[in-house]
């Protein structure tokens, strides 16, 4: 059968794969939009060297040893611990000019692969695998990948802790592996978000770029191959762990789907997958000032006090009142009562209604923090009900918070969360749910030893799912030790995620911004702490801290009944603030600029309007700062430029009369930026002029 190319092209974007003598695809081109008219069979074909197989060797979606690919499996597995290759032969090929499904065999085994190029110019991958032999096959792996070019010499990747999430790693991509696996059973909150594969020294404006992730809230992988052919890939894909996932004849398991974006930067390369997000979750009402009780009362649950919260709040133009831990069961401190969902009567004789009513008479809409995959061990449903408790037969896993793990793989354990969270937010007339996940998954077993963090990783799914049926109202936060479960997976489902348990305003500038590569600013969680941030100590500015919360879901996270007068009005000034420019911050495309002299610049545009913050991150070597410039505007068009007057007002003369540039001149030249103290920053406005 000789060679044939299927060319995909949608969103600027052309993926042309070739399959050779029936053998399952190759990545022949990934990249800018190509004319239809170009035919690359065969072009991009090497000469013949020495040691090399009899034919060359192949790198398809599903990369095979018996292709001559030595690098990293797209398959493993095993029958009774035999382990075999395979050499998929394609079955059928069906397509249309923006995606393919292929369909191949193997003995004892069919695979599908799934390629879909959307309308952002993503690149949605996906493949399952079908046990067609008479015996059960042991899935170890199921990694799909694409190649990328070789002018790609640079990988980017990411790392954090907890109050510290997505810091960027920089590596050559040389030959070898770099492969990034969470074995922690959620996203984690030290695991990559993207794995990035670009030219020497690329950056949010420059360089081309391609990059992977995997959609997955569990274990995962993404990983970037060179081999010494020079062949190189990004691949990824969930992170399956020994035993864990056996096909009996018939089954099937389908991978969680690989986003792959392109651009030239990585600011292309983000907007892809922002739009994508947001297509596929389709329009939404504005993002709601949200009010969170934690960092004010903490444990501490009283009525009076939160009622008092709750009129401060309102009279700030908060919308949405939010009543974290504390409110169930025997639970006034971290140690027990977790998994006991029923309202505390110790603490709220009369039952939580009170407060529900009294937020929703004051015009905001009434939520709860849950934790529903967890327990403690000093619980009621702990001590009725320990088989539910995921554990080797004969210990428990290591503590983590004073909490274990429930089994909601268990049908009688979800049967019975789902329940409770049912009743809870059907009687309080609860509209949000802050769902946190405080623990990793380890040594996450049911009594018989087998493993099932995939397991509950569907389940955890399936419960948002039912969830979402039953209110169709209800909105639900993605919180895990705060930025331990940020995924397109989850975000499939749930409306936001908490970006960081760490409100300081310096450390989310950094936060922010590499979580906002895969993520929207409408999705992003961001609180405006108090003046002295609790997780660093650090001391700031309201303006430094409401304008870094600016570009997010903005929300409270202080006890703003302690805030002076003068506090309250300027935070007044800047929750008014943040209605302005929602509507902004969850369509326009995300702009960034590399740091200089301590100074960052970040802003959102879309075709009629902007805002960018002028960032101070630290002292400057020179003195005043020098002009910064503001990419991204339509270069054609003519813009208006005000400084916001929430942020400091410095004597420019550009800022005190009229000042129309075009969108050109602003990217190129710039303006005269105002000098900050470190730990500051400034706004400004800019509208497309009618004139």
């Amino acid at each position: 059968m000789p060679a044939s190319s299927l060319s995909l092209t949608s969103g600027g974007t052309t993926l042309v794969l070739t399959s050779n003598d029936g053998r399952l695809p190759v990545v022949t081109y990934w990249g800018a939009e190509l004319p239809p008219t170009d035919d690359l069979t065969g072009t991009l074909t090497p000469q013949f060297v020495s040691d090399q197989t009899e034919r060359l060797a192949e790198c398809s979606l599903l990369p095979e040893e018996s292709s001559g690919w030595l690098g990293t499996p797209g398959l493993a597995g095993h029958r009774a611990g035999k382990t075999s290759t395979h050499a998929f032969v394609v079955q059928s090929l069906d397509a249309d000019g923006a995606s393919a499904s292929i369909v191949a065999v193997s003995p004892g085994l069919q695979l599908t692969l799934t390629v879909d190029l959307t309308p952002e110019g993503v690149v949605e991958l996906g493949a399952s695998l079908t046990n067609t032999g008479p015996d059960a096959y042991t899935l170890d792996a199921l990694t799909p990948a694409l190649q990328v070019p070789l002018r790609a010499t640079e990988l980017l990747d990411f790392a954090g802790r907890h109050l510290r999430e997505r810091s960027p790693q920089r590596h050559p991509f040389a030959i070898g592996t770099l492969r990034r696996d969470n074995r922690r059973g959620r996203t984690g909150l030290s695991a990559t978000s993207l794995m990035i594969a670009g030219e020497a020294g690329f950056g949010f404006r420059s360089g081309r770029v391609w990059g992977v992730h995997v959609a997955w809230s569990g274990n995962h992988t993404h990983l970037a191959e060179r081999l010494p052919g020079g062949e190189q890939i990004l691949a990824g894909g969930e992170l399956l762990l020994p035993g864990e996932l056996v096909l009996e004849p018939g089954e099937s398991y389908a991978t969680p789907t690989l986003l792959y974006s392109r651009g030239d930067g990585l600011d292309e390369l983000s907007g892809r997958y922002h739009a994508w997000l947001r297509r596929t979750r389709g329009e939404r009402r504005p993002r709601p000032i949200t009010l969170n009780t934690w960092e004010a009362v903490y444990f501490s649950h009283e009525y009076g006090r939160l009622a008092e919260l709750a009129e401060t709040a309102a009279g700030l133009g908060v919308e949405r009142f939010v009543l974290d831990d504390g409110w169930f069961g025997s639970r006034r401190d971290d140690t027990s009562g977790l998994g006991d969902w029923e309202v505390s009567g110790e603490v709220w004789p009369g039952g939580l209604e009170p407060l529900a009513d009294k937020v929703r008479s004051l015009g905001m809409e009434f939520g709860l923090w849950v934790e529903p995959e967890m327990v403690n061990p000093h619980s009621e449903l702990a001590r009725r009900h320990p088989e539910w408790i995921l554990g080797l037969p004969d210990r428990l896993p290591l503590r983590v918070r004073h909490q274990h793990v429930l089994n909601l793989a268990d049908p009688d354990a979800f049967a019975h969360i789902a329940g409770r969270l049912t009743d809870i937010v059907g009687r309080l007339g609860v509209a949000y749910l802050k769902w946190d996940h405080n623990r990793d998954l380890i040594e996450a077993t049911d009594a018989d030893g087998v493993r099932l963090v995939h397991a509950q990783t569907l389940a955890f799914y399936r419960m948002i799912d039912l969830l979402k049926e039953r209110f169709g109202g209800l909105e639900i936060e993605s919180c895990s030790s705060g930025g331990g479960r940020v995924d397109l997976g989850v975000l499939s489902r749930a409306d936001r995620v908490w970006t960081s348990d760490c409100n300081d305003a310096l450390e989310r500038q950094e936060i922010q911004r590499w979580t906002g590569l895969l993520v929207p600013p409408e999705y992003l969680g961001a609180h405006i702490g108090p003046p002295r941030a609790h997780t660093t100590g650090r001391t700031h500015e309201l303006s430094f801290r409401a304008g870094t919360a600016l570009f997010g879901h903005v929300g409270v996270e202080w006890d703003v009944r302690q805030a002076s007068d003068a506090e309250l009005a300027e935070l007044a000034r800047w929750i008014e603030r943040a209605k302005e420019v929602r509507d902004l911050m969850a369509h326009g495309r995300v702009v960034r600029t590399a740091d200089r002299d301590g100074t960052r610049v970040h802003g959102v545009v879309t075709d009629d309007r902007a805002v960018f913050a002028i960032v101070q991150l630290a002292t400057s070597p020179t003195y005043p700062t020098g002009p910064v410039t503001f990419p991204g505007l339509d270069p054609d068009a003519r813009w208006s430029a005000r400084l916001d007057e929430l942020t400091p007002q410095i004597g420019l003369p550009w800022a005190e009369g009229p000042c129309v540039l075009s969108g050109r001149a602003l990217a190129e030249s710039g303006l005269a930026a105002p000098t900050l103290h470190p730990e500051q920053l400034a706004l400004v406005h800019f509208e497309r002029s009618r004139s």
